[in-house]
């Protein structure tokens, strides 16, 4: 090879090296089996609060079940109402 090559096939190799540079991935620092535990029972803690929120919002089970029948007995009703209507036009 000549000197001229020998030029060239660095570059080449450089050039290369740039693309395939490794980069190492996000190396989390360790974390121990009882921090992971406290982490665990806080986010519990936590979905647990929330849904303790939410049932309080919310009307009790008895009450949502008696307003859902009357909705359908009321639905029901004005359906059969407007039944006739359609059939008399």
């Amino acid at each position: 090879m000549n000197r001229k090559q020998k030029i060239l096939k660095k570059t080449a190799k450089r050039a290369k090296a740039r693309l395939n540079k490794h980069t190492p991935p996000n190396v989390k620092k360790y974390v121990s089996k009882g921090d992971r535990a406290k982490a665990l029972a806080q986010e519990q803690a936590e979905a647990a609060a929330k849904a303790n929120e939410l049932a309080k919002k919310q009307p009790t089970d008895e009450a949502n079940e008696e307003i859902s029948e009357e909705q359908s007995e009321t639905a029901a009703q004005e359906t059969a109402q407007n039944a006739p209507q359609t059939k008399a036009q």
